[in-house]
């Protein structure tokens, strides 16, 4: 997941968001088939349910969305990593939780180190050429929002391990996900770190407390301690990042809650337009994906989220998970998801209070500060909107989440066998539609011909650069067919609209 990548130059972020979400659904589809063969022992809670309401309501807006190919690429993301939740829930209950953590871990940290190779000179042509240091994430805010979500399950790690030996690759990972947190100079990944420290903190103490687990508290310590050290050396070794400003990290530090100028501002006037969407869509919202459709029907003269091309958005979603659910998916997607957060939170602390050892109890700490540090950061920016994101809170939760404390609700095997069934085949779906944008991709870029072009159509026929490089040559009727895909696709783009408007 984290080093899957592809070297698009006109695709810009689509080059790292798309491959990835190709590892989600074709994990994801393996882990579902497997859960399948499982169905009479498992045993749906509550929080299942509302899972598959959701799925339902996201399910119904994207059938009404305007761009139903931006629809159901969001929709298999939130599918495959329900389905993660399901799979990891499984390996949790046949004792595999041990090394599904590591391999969490294991994948924050390596984001964090390519990061970190790459603000110290590293150069790879798959590396971003701004928003360094993205890494292979593409966006230095997505490897801050990572680490911010994942730096509990290192630290669950280095704390929790039961042998010396793998306490110091959990707290060398420790120095390089803080190290790695401080160059991204991301205002979200810092509040959501701060949370999560917060949480950690007053979890650990408290497990130390119960089970007088003096080890704990010394190993956490050490955390803490090398934590810092990699924050003084992200701040005071020279790398090859170039800020504007002479001491770049305190003045992030200044400005993390300052929403009166620069994107803070642009965040409230996004949040703000955004909420004008829901006008004509109260219910089901404007569809899965469809926020950079429909904005721009609302946006002001001179709104810092429209980009260089007139009528289209400057990045795919908006900068925040709660809002793209509320104007998406409508308030009652969004109220759906906060009981599933909710029911989350309420299973890690009944397990918590009944863990009959410290593992058991710092287990729960982990998914309330995973829990915490994600609300936070998708609050204020795009998170499980994405791929990489998605997979690993989705099977960090199911590995975590101690169910045998939630409520069971009874279903025959004949109606999992029917929802589960559905939510593979979602996956599996999101498998061919990310295999089918990636060929388009690769025929865009790298093969001129219209043949190819053409081609590229089929394969994606929902990909706009595509369409308006063919709505831009050829015969009226080829030009046509493709320029009025592209207004379809995107109805307030400028340049779709004037080559749409010589047709028919």
């Amino acid at each position: 997941m984290v080093l899957t990548a592809g070297a698009f130059p006109s695709f810009d972020l689509d080059s790292f968001s798309v491959p990835k979400e190709l590892v989600l659904h074709f994990v994801a589809f393996l882990a579902g088939v497997t859960v399948l063969f499982t169905v009479p022992s498992f045993r749906p809670r509550r929080v299942d349910v509302w899972l598959v309401l959701f799925v339902g309501l996201g399910t119904a807006s994207a059938l009404l969305a305007t761009n139903g190919w931006l629809a159901g690429r969001a929709l298999a993301v939130s599918v495959s990593g329900i389905v993660l939740f399901g799979a990891a829930r499984g390996l949790r209950a046949v004792g595999l939780a041990r090394p599904l953590r590591a391999a969490l871990a294991l994948m924050v940290v390596l984001a964090a180190a390519v990061a970190l190779a790459e603000a110290y000179g590293l150069r790879l042509p798959v590396f971003a050429e701004n928003r360094v240091p993205g890494g292979t994430l593409g966006n230095r805010n997505s490897v801050g929002h990572l680490a911010a979500m994942g730096l509990p399950m290192v630290v669950l790690v280095a704390a929790g391990s039961r042998k010396a030996a793998g306490v110091l690759p959990g707290l060398l990972g420790t120095a390089v996900v803080v190290a790695a947190l401080v160059l991204t100079r991301s205002r979200a990944a810092w509040l959501g770190t701060g949370a999560v420290l917060a949480v950690l903190l007053l979890g650990v103490l408290a497990v130390v407390v119960r089970f007088r687990a003096w080890r704990l508290l010394g190993r956490f310590a050490l955390a803490g301690v090398l934590g810092a050290a990699g924050a003084v050396a992200a701040v005071t070794l020279p790398n090859t990042l170039r800020w504007n400003s002479a001491d770049p990290y305190a003045e992030t530090a200044q400005r993390v809650l300052n929403y009166r100028e620069g994107s803070g501002h642009g965040r409230l006037v996004q949040y703000r337009t955004s909420l004008r969407l829901l006008g004509s869509n109260p219910v089901l919202g404007v569809g899965p994906g469809n926020w950079p459709v429909a904005y721009p029907a609302y946006a002001l003269a001179r709104d810092p989220s429209m980009g260089p091309e007139a009528g289209r958005t400057m990045n795919p979603w908006p900068s925040s998970d709660l809002v793209a659910l509320l104007v998406e998916r409508g308030p009652p997607a969004l109220l759906i998801w906060l009981l599933v957060v909710a029911g989350l939170a309420r299973g890690a602390w009944r397990g918590f209070r009944h863990a009959a050892e410290a593992d058991e109890a710092l287990g729960a700490v982990a998914l309330f500060a995973v829990l915490t540090g994600t609300l936070v950061v998708g609050a204020l920016d795009a998170v499980l909107l994405l791929a990489w994101p998605a997979y690993f809170f989705w099977t960090a939760a199911g590995v975590l989440w101690p169910e045998e404390h939630g409520a069971e609700i009874r279903a025959s095997v004949g109606v999992r066998c029917v929802v589960l069934g559905l939510l593979v085949l979602g996956a599996a779906a999101g498998f061919v539609r990310s295999a089918g944008q990636l060929g388009a991709m690769a025929l865009y870029d790298f093969r001129s011909g219209r043949t190819d072009l053409e081609t590229a159509a089929r394969l994606d026929p929902g990909n706009y650069r595509v369409r308006v490089r063919l709505g831009q040559a050829g015969s009226r009727a080829e030009r046509c067919e493709h320029a009025v895909a592209a207004r379809d696709l995107f109805p307030h783009a400028a340049l779709a609209q004037r080559l749409a408007r010589r047709c028919p």
